[in-house]
This record gives C-alpha cells, sequence and structure tokens, in this order.
C-alpha cells in the first residue's frame, strides 16, 4: 500500500491501472481566497446599475410638473431606459464571450456613469428620455456579464448564493437612489437629485475595477453571427429556458407598473405626501435583499417550483392589500411584492445559469433581455391602466402577470412528472 497519495498513475502487475489523479475545483467558494472581494465588487455593481436605471423613477411626478407632461409621458424615462437596456443585452453579452466579463463590465459602468453625469443638464423631457435610453443601453453590459462571471469563477454549490449578493445589490441601488432622490428633490430640485445619484454610481464604478478578480476560467468564444444565432435558437428551443424566461418578464411586470405609479398615488388624496417620503416609502426594498440573499435557503426547502409558487403568492397578496385607502396596509402591500418579487427573480435567473451548459453569456442574456422588457412593459401599461382605473387598475395588471407566473410553473410541474414516468417497452 502507498504511503501517501502522489497523484501519480498506480500500476499493479501485469495488468497496469491508470487512476489519474482528481482535479481540485480551483472556481471560488465562500470563505476562500477574493470570495469577498468579488462579492464586495459585484455588490457595488449592482447599486450602480439599478440607481442609475432607476434613477427618475421616485422623480416622476416632479418631471410631470416641470415639463408639463402626463404621467403617462413622464414614465418613458424609465421605460427607455429598461428598453434600452433589453435591446442591447444580447449584443452585449456576445462582446463579452469575445472580449472577457471584466472588461465588458468596466466599459459599460464607465459610459453608463458618464451619461449619468449629463443627465441633470437634459433640456427638455424628450432629451432627457433620449439620454435615458443611451444610459440604459450602456448599463447592458453589466447584467448578464456577471452571472456569467459568477458562473464560470465560482463554483456550483454557491452559485446561487452570489447570485442572490448581486441581486442584493440591486435592490440597495434600487432603494438608495430613489431615498437619496426623493428627499434631495425636495430640497433642490430633480437635477441635483440626479447629478448627486450620479456621483454616487462612479464611486461605486471606481471601487468595482480595483475590486473585482480577475477571471481565471474565462474562455473567448466567437463573435460570428451564425454562431451566436445558433446558440441562442438553441437557448430559445429549451423549454426549461422558455419557461424560466418568462417568468422573469411577468415577475419584473408587477414590478415595474408598482412602482412606476406608486409615487402619483402617494402624493394625491387620500394620503398627500411630500416627495421626501414617498422616496422613502422605497426602504421597503431592504426586504428585497433579505428575501434575494434567502432564495437559495428557500429552494432547498421548498425546490425551485415550490419557491416560485410561494413567491407568486406573496406578490398576489401585497397587491391585493395595496389597495386599501390607509398608509399601513399599502406599506404592507410594498413590502410583500417586493420580497416575493426579489425571491422569484433570484430564483428563476439562478436557474437559468445552472440550466445553460454553453453559451451560458447568451443564456443569461436572453433572461435579462426578457426581465427588463417587463419592466418596460410594467412602467407603460401599468401608467395607462392607472389613467383608466386608477390604482385598482394598475394592481388588475399586477394580478394578471403573477397568474401567468402560477400558470408556467404549473405547466413545467406537469412537464417535469411526465418526464419521470416509465417508458412503455
Amino acid at each position: 500500500m502507498p504511503a501517501a497519495d502522489t497523484g501519480a498513475p498506480t500500476t499493479v502487475g501485469a495488468d497496469a491501472v491508470t487512476v489519474p489523479a482528481p482535479v481540485p475545483d480551483a472556481r471560488m467558494t465562500p470563505g476562500g481566497p477574493g470570495y469577498r472581494r468579488m462579492s464586495l465588487a459585484l455588490f457595488l455593481a449592482g447599486v450602480a446599475t439599478f440607481a442609475l436605471l432607476y434613477s427618475t423613477q421616485a422623480l416622476l411626478p416632479l418631471l410631470s410638473r416641470d415639463f408639463t407632461a402626463t404621467a403617462s409621458a413622464a414614465s418613458w424615462t424609465v421605460s427607455a431606459a429598461t428598453g434600452g437596456l433589453a435591446l442591447f443585452v444580447l449584443p452585449m453579452s456576445a462582446l463579452s464571450e469575445r472580449f472577457g466579463r471584466r472588461t465588458v463590465m468596466t466599459a459599460s459602468l464607465a459610459v453608463a456613469v458618464t451619461v449619468g453625469l449629463l443627465v441633470p443638464f437634459a433640456p427638455s423631457l424628450g432629451a432627457l428620455v433620449a439620454l435615458r435610453a443611451v444610459q440604459g443601453a450602456a448599463l447592458a453590459g453589466l447584467p448578464a456579464s456577471a452571472t456569467a462571471y459568477l458562473a464560470e469563477e465560482v463554483r456550483p454549490t454557491a452559485l446561487i448564493t452570489a447570485i442572490g449578493l448581486f441581486v442584493a445589490g440591486n435592490s440597495v441601488g434600487g432603494m438608495s437612489g430613489r431615498i437619496i432622490t426623493g428627499w434631495v428633490a425636495q430640497e433642490w430640485g430633480w437635477r441635483v437629485a440626479l447629478g448627486t445619484i450620479g456621483a454616487i454610481a462612479v464611486g461605486c464604478a471606481v471601487a468595482f475595477r480595483l475590486l473585482l478578480p480577475a477571471p481565471r476560467h474565462f474562455r473567448a468564444g466567437s463573435l460570428r453571427p451564425r454562431v451566436l444565432a445558433r446558440t441562442v435558437r438553441g437557448h430559445l428551443s429549451d423549454p426549461l429556458l422558455a419557461r424560466l424566461y418568462a417568468i422573469g418578464a411577468l415577475f419584473m411586470t408587477v414590478f415595474g407598473g408598482v412602482y412606476t405609479m406608486i409615487g402619483y398615488r402617494l402624493t394625491r388624496e387620500p394620503f398627500g405626501l411630500p416627495q421626501g417620503i414617498v422616496g422613502s416609502v422605497f426602504l421597503v426594498y431592504l426586504v428585497g435583499t433579505v428575501s434575494a440573499s434567502a432564495a437559495g435557503r428557500l429552494v432547498g426547502r421548498l425546490g425551485r417550483r415550490g419557491a416560485l409558487y410561494l413567491a407568486g403568492g406573496t406578490t398576489a397578496t401585497g397587491l391585493l392589500l395595496s389597495l386599501a385607502s390607509s398608509l399601513p396596509p399599502v406599506l404592507l402591500g410594498l413590502v410583500l411584492i417586493t420580497a416575493g418579487f426579489f425571491a422569484g427573480h433570484t430564483v428563476a435567473s439562478s436557474a437559468v445559469s445552472h440550466t445553460a451548459k454553453r453559451g451560458r453569456a447568451q443564456a443569461a442574456a436572453l433572461y435579462q433581455s426578457a426581465y427588463y422588457i417587463g419592466s418596460s412593459t410594467g412602467s407603460t401599461v401599468g401608467a395607462v391602466a392607472f389613467h383608466a382605473g386608477g390604482w385598482a387598475g394598475t394592481v388588475g395588471m399586477g394580478l394578471l402577470a403573477v397568474l401567468g407566473v402560477v400558470t408556467i410553473t404549473l405547466a413545467g410541474s406537469r412537464a417535469a412528472r411526465a418526464g419521470r414516468q416509465p417508458v412503455a417497452a
């Protein structure tokens, strides 16, 4: 018997058997080298992304007043940004396959924060919408590249936790951006508020680039359109991936519609809240930080589909509570909507990264594209529904989207049961 495992081939008698030594998994894991720096870097990238992307959402009533615009017109400052991201996320993911995740994420943040410093000087609503579209297109390099980076650099057992931290950064960015803009705008106007968010995003971008470890497992891919089209077709034809894309879009339709219109509802009667207080309502995003971070444990107990059912039910309950005419149940409703959305989004996005065995950046990009199409749809359709039926119209749109999530998840459960049935001889 050998005294120690040297990793060398083992031979026995005339029949030599070569047993290769196991190759250790060098990817990052919690507590290991580089994991904390990576987590903080991507957390800050998530903060900058969502703070910039939704920087005008809490300011929509002020934009309507200053530009003499309707809620639907002002909501395009949100829809243009998320729509630009949805359109460009797939091309940006292709660039990340060729030039590297860290390179594309760094360039995207640099362009987005530069535009963020120009946004406060927009002379008209049309110019503001155009700048926001450019900003959203620049930010497209972050979400898909970040999840692909994590899938390549983090061990599979820690992947959902790592993605949960990135999503938690998104929730903190969305919360802080709305709160800061609300209070700053109340004192000094919306232009100063947007300039403040731009300056914060610059600091996050610099820290991100200094902290993020260099990728060790990236392998450059091809930029040929035919190869990219074949990969995209393969992902779209995968039934599980297609269901996950639809679920992400529907969850974000609810979230985009609710948070685009909630400012108009709370500044009107019977609430009549000032702008700073309305911005502080977005503190409920902290609930999203917790639910996104806990999504891994939720999946471990209930399974992926069980977690999606729970997230959908929580969101629907929150929508119904938000119909109340007093502030406490409305705030509780927002808490439940936020918790359900972030849990469902984390479960679906991590399932995409786990399911895709090749072209992970494209798989993640397609999810992000569907997700932000849902955001644009929710912002626009939610505003139309608000004009047509008030807050009840926006809630009705959200309940239809949740019903879609439950229906798609149920179809996935049936498909899974059918796949487990024995095949007759």
